[in-house]
C-alpha cells in the first residue's frame, strides 16, 4: 500500500489567503494542516507522497524533506489547468505503480487514527464518514447511506440531502479499483473523488465505510477554519516575543516568533498571531494574523488577515483580508 496526501488543488474557495499560500500549509495552531495529516500517515510505515502542482511545488518541498516523504508534482501554474483529485490519482499510478493507495485530502483534519482506519480494510474500496447533523451541511458533501458498514447508496453534493452522513477525505481504494480510473475519466468528473465513488457503486463495485465521531474539518471556508483553530488549540505557544507591560494574553494562543504585542493589548483566546507581527492596543481574538501584519487601534474577531496588511483604528468582525492590505479609518 501507498498514502497519498492530495494537494494539488488552488483553493480558490479560500482566496485571496490561499492565492501565493497552499491550504495543506495554513497554520492552526503551532503547525500546519499537512503536518497533523503526516503525523497520523506517518505511523503506518507506508510509502508516502503529496501530490501537488507546480506552482506550490516550492512550498512544500521543505515538508517532503523534513519528514522523508516523496513528491509527485503535476506540471501546472492554474487552476483551470489542474488535474483534479482523480488525475492526481491516474498520474500516481503511472509514476508510482498499480498498487492500493491510500488517499488523503490535504485540506482535511480529522480525529480518528489511521491505524485504526486501516483495520476495516478488507480489499474493497473504503471510505471514512462523519454524521455532520445538519442536511443543509450535508448537501455541500457526498451523502452516505449505509446497511450495516455496506455503502447502499451514495450521492455527491445532493439537492436534498436523504442523510447526514457524508464523506470525509479519506479514501482505501484497491489496486483493482485505481486501474478504473481511465475508463472513469473518459466521461467523468476528474476532479471530486465523490462522484468517483458514485460511479464505482453504479457498476456493482463494494465500498465499505468506517463511522468516527469527535471532529472532522473541510477547510474550505473562513468558518471552518476557525473552527478547526477553536478545536485543536488546546495550549498556548509563545515564541520569544516583545510583550509590553499593559498587555494581556487570554489563552490558549499561538505568538510567533519576532511579534510586538504593545500598549493595551488583548490577545485571546483562540488567536494566531505569526512572525513578526505589530499589534498595539488592539484586542484580537478567534482569529488567524499571518506574518508581519500590523495591528494598530482595532478590534478583531472571528477574521482572518493575511501577510503584511495593516489595519488602523477599525472593527473588523467575520471579515478575510488579503495581503498587503492597508485598511483604516481616520482617527
Amino acid at each position: 500500500m501507498k498514502a497519498l496526501i492530495m494537494a494539488g488543488g488552488y483553493a480558490t474557495r479560500l482566496w485571496p489567503i490561499t492565492k501565493d499560500n497552499p491550504k495543506a500549509l495554513l497554520p492552526v495552531g503551532d503547525r500546519v494542516i499537512l503536518e497533523y495529516i503526516l503525523e497520523k500517515v506517518l505511523e503506518l510505515d507506508v510509502e508516502t507522497y503529496i501530490s501537488t502542482n507546480r506552482f506550490f511545488e516550492a512550498h512544500f518541498r521543505p515538508y517532503a524533506e523534513k519528514y522523508g516523504v516523496g513528491l509527485i508534482v503535476e506540471d501546472t501554474l492554474h487552476e483551470d489547468e489542474k488535474l483534479g483529485t482523480i488525475g492526481a490519482m491516474k498520474r500516481a499510478v503511472k509514476e508510482l505503480g498499480l498498487d492500493d493507495y491510500l488517499v488523503i485530502a490535504g485540506d482535511n483534519l480529522f480525529s480518528f487514527s489511521l491505524r485504526e482506519f486501516l483495520g476495516k480494510y478488507h480489499g474493497e474500496t473504503l471510505i471514512a464518514v462523519y454524521d455532520v447533523g445538519d442536511p443543509e451541511l450535508a448537501k455541500r458533501y457526498g451523502v452516505v447511506i449505509l446497511e450495516g458498514d455496506r455503502v447502499v447508496s451514495f450521492e455527491e453534493k445532493p439537492p436534498i440531502a436523504r442523510s447526514t452522513l457524508v464523506s470525509t477525505g479519506v479514501y482505501v481504494f484497491p489496486g483493482e479499483v485505481m486501474m478504473l480510473i481511465d475508463e472513469y475519466l473518459k466521461n467523468g468528473n476528474k476532479d471530486s473523488p465523490g462522484y468517483f465513488l458514485q460511479w464505482l457503486l453504479e457498476k456493482g463495485k463494494e465500498i465499505r465505510a468506517y463511522s468516527f465521531s469527535d471532529y472532522w474539518y473541510d477547510i474550505g471556508s473562513a468558518d471552518s477554519y476557525l473552527e478547526a483553530l477553536r478545536t485543536l488549540l488546546s495550549g498556548s505557544h509563545v515564541e520569544e516575543i516583545q510583550i509590553g507591560p499593559y498587555a494581556k494574553i487570554i489563552p490558549p494562543v499561538v505568538i510567533k516568533r519576532g511579534a510586538k504585542i504593545l500598549g493595551r493589548s488583548i490577545i485571546g483566546p483562540y488567536a494566531y498571531i505569526g512572525e513578526e507581527c505589530i499589534i498595539e492596543n488592539s484586542d484580537i481574538s478567534d482569529s488567524i494574523i499571518f506574518r508581519k501584519s500590523i495591528i494598530r487601534n482595532s478590534t478583531i474577531w472571528r477574521s482572518i488577515i493575511d501577510e503584511k496588511c495593516e489595519i488602523r483604528n477599525l472593527e473588523l468582525r467575520k471579515s478575510l483580508i488579503g495581503g498587503h492590505a492597508k485598511i483604516q479609518r481616520g482617527e
